[in-house]
């Protein structure tokens, strides 16, 4: 009979841990977290110093018998849940929930799922990290808090069914300013100037750019500068000034943290970040691989460290060493940049065993877990390797008092690169002209010169998301997917093509909170906070008292937004639109996908249609009314009300105004007007 209980997280790992224990271990799994707020309450006791009132989640009743009769069987329970603040506390639940303050209780925790790691943990036990608990559970008060404070006010005010959350408030809040910069943004028009100039004999010409000056670069902005640079240029003749001989020394990278793994794997391989957590997540539970069993074949997932083990960094020169020469193992340490709390506890994510290359392991992997567990095993081989070292050539070349230049750039040491590209690098041509000295004689072949506009800001992509929140400190590694994830399922931004785009919901919830809840929106706000609850997690901060700053202001606020906001209520606004049921006038109602019209004689009537918001303006092709519409996944466009007939569509408000310079319709931009024609870029101030 087992005489030890190991309880695990998920029940994917009981398989994987099972196999690395004798017979004496039993090894069963909790599903996730057994305890949890109440959902039928806020369930914080406020009047007793902001309590939390834990219940039984509904369904674990039959997990936690089952490991209670364990619990009695055994000499001795290991607690060995995730190695990090969510982890510690479904522990700590564990205890509450199984009884076990009488028992041999320890807790055990693993950065890998392998014989290895798994054995060295059973030498090593510890208590419980109350720090840790304490910060998990500050963070889930807190959001709800936030949640159950604020999401009434919106179904009030908006609709049934909406939340806030403490992150993804402030997540929203960066997506609605980049959309607000892009509507406001103005296309500045230049020019880009390149040219063939023959180099002495050789047969193929050499492309060169335009610089600038002799003395500073020189943006061209419009034709008539180019026009003037053209003619100086023509009657001048090409001479080279300088060739510059160097090396440039391409660092490695560093190795996958949560965000940049997710970065990489949207950009690369254009996985979700929810699907490369879960991805993820299997590779780290355990993976049976032919001929080696089961084990977890990366290491835990959620980390902003990039350190790696000694063991680690050994067994990766061995391999490197062996495998593509001594002269490519990486000589020094990189560091990362630790700008904000890292949870060094944690390693960087890497291979649990570097010998276990992509090919190697295929025919075990689905074609998915292959592709994510390729990408992290040749970022971190790449990391443990040498840098790759360019030779570079640079070409200054006058005509007249204008100045072109030239660059090439070859591998001379190709280092990490032999298995790692960079998905950000841009390429440079990799040769000039041979034999190039200052006295090579030039001579203009031919021009190539093309008109260019700025581009705003991009929208946010998922990728750039995780960026932005990580540089920001909003949010932690276990944080970003499913605030992404909600925010899209909640309708408040739409995804299409990688971009993300707020939905009309989305831009009504984010103004009422920029309104109500200016702290909880501002970006700064929601990373101090972060930085609180690190304090917590260090043992510096105590919980209760960030709850107790927290609480009095939030309920302010809220009392003032249930005044104000009562004033500006949406009532159903009666339209003209009448109901070919009843003959009633249509009003406007909101619904998941935005405004709709519905007649007021529900439920007698429950005739409903699309509502076209008129923007007043004619349709610049046909003359019917430009309407507002929405893509399917709620994207605000222009159309026109005679559609399918008219195809019109602009994602920018037409004007009835007409370009002076090029006959286009005008659009919208701020307080100006600008051409819709893009290479006319004519603008006005609008009439107010």
């Amino acid at each position: 009979m087992a005489k030890y209980l190991v309880i695990v997280e998920s029940p994917a790992k009981v398989k994987t841990i099972k196999k690395f224990l004798g017979a004496n271990y039993d090894v069963d799994a909790s599903n996730g977290h057994v305890r949890d707020l109440p959902k039928s309450q806020m369930g914080i006791d406020i009047e007793h110093d902001y309590e939390p009132k834990y219940i039984t989640i509904r369904g674990k009743g039959d997990i936690l018998a089952n490991l209670r009769k364990k619990v009695k069987k055994s000499d001795k329970i290991y607690l060995a849940t995730d190695p990090d603040r969510e982890g510690e506390a479904i522990s700590w639940h564990l205890m509450t929930a199984l009884k076990l303050e009488d028992k041999k209780v320890q807790r055990i925790s693993f950065n890998e799922i392998t014989k290895t790691a798994v054995k060295a943990s059973l030498k090593a036990p510890r208590d419980i990290d109350m720090n840790l608990v304490d910060a998990q559970q500050a963070r889930r008060v807190l959001d709800r808090m936030v949640g159950y404070s604020i999401s009434p006010l919106l179904w009030a005010k908006v609709k049934r069914g909406l939340s806030a959350g403490r992150v993804q408030s402030a997540a929203l809040r960066i997506i609605c300013d980049r959309e607000e910069e892009i509507s406001a943004f103005i296309p500045q028009e230049y020019w880009s100037l390149e040219a063939d100039v023959q180099c002495g004999s050789e047969k193929k010409p050499m492309r060169v750019k335009f610089y600038g000056s002799k003395k500073q670069k020189i943006t061209i902005a419009d034709k008539e500068q180019l026009d003037d640079i053209l003619k100086e240029v023509e009657k001048s003749e090409f001479k080279i000034a300088d060739i510059k001989l160097g090396e440039r020394v391409k660092k490695p990278p560093l190795p996958f943290t949560t965000s940049t793994l997710q970065q990489e794997a949207a950009n690369v391989l254009n996985f979700s970040t929810q699907k490369t957590m879960r991805l993820a997540q299997q590779l780290y539970e355990g993976i049976d691989i032919k001929g080696n069993g089961t084990a977890g074949i990366i290491t835990y997932l959620r980390t902003d460290s990039t350190r790696i083990s000694e063991e680690a960094q050994k067994a990766a020169a061995e391999y490197i060493s062996a495998e593509y020469g001594p002269e490519f193992v990486l000589a020094d340490e990189q560091k990362g940049k630790s700008g904000g709390k890292i949870q060094d506890a944690h390693e960087a994510i890497r291979p649990t065993n570097i010998e276990l290359s992509p090919a190697k392991i295929k025919d075990s992997l689905s074609r998915d877990q292959f592709r994510l567990y390729q990408l992290i095993w040749r970022r971190y081989t790449a990391c443990r390797m040498s840098a790759a070292v360019y030779e570079t050539t640079n070409v200054k070349i006058d005509a007249g008092d204008y100045r072109f230049t030239a660059s090439a750039s070859k591998v001379k040491f190709e280092g990490f690169m032999t298995v790692y590209t960079d998905p950000n690098e841009k390429k440079e041509p990799n040769t000039l002209a041979k034999n190039l000295t200052i006295e090579t004689p030039l001579s203009l072949k031919e021009f190539d010169y093309k008109q260019h506009f700025t581009q705003p800001p991009a929208h946010y992509t998922e990728a750039s998301l995780v960026r932005a929140l990580e540089e920001a400190g909003i949010g932690r590694p276990s944080t970003y997917a499913p605030t992404i994830t909600t925010i899209i399922a909640r309708r408040y931004v739409a995804k299409e093509n990688k971009n993300l785009y707020v939905t009309e919901l989305g831009e009504i919830v984010n103004h009422i909170m920029k309104e109500a809840f200016p702290s909880l929106v501002d970006v700064a706000f929601t990373a101090n906070m972060e930085s609180l609850l690190d304090g917590v997690e260090d043992g510096i901060v105590k919980w209760k008292t960030v709850i107790r700053n927290f609480y009095p202001d939030l309920m302010e606020a809220v009392t003032a937004a249930q005044k104000e906001l009562e004033a500006v209520k949406i009532e159903d606004e009666v339209t003209e639109e009448i109901c070919e049921n009843c003959g009633r006038n249509m009003v406007i109602k909101y619904g998941p996908h935005g405004r709709f019209l519905a007649c007021p004689g529900f439920p007698d009537c429950k005739n409903t249609k699309p509502y076209l918001e008129k923007t007043g303006v004619s349709c610049p092709v046909c003359g019917g009314d430009v309407v507002v519409k929405k893509t399917k996944k709620g994207r605000r466009y222009y159309g026109c009300s005679n559609h399918p007939d008219c195809e019109f569509m602009s994602w920018q408000k037409p004007s009835n105004e007409k370009c002076p310079k090029c006959g286009s319709y005008m659009v919208e931009k701020g307080n100006k007007l600008i051409c819709s024609e893009q290479t006319c870029g004519f603008l006005i101030e609008k009439v107010k």
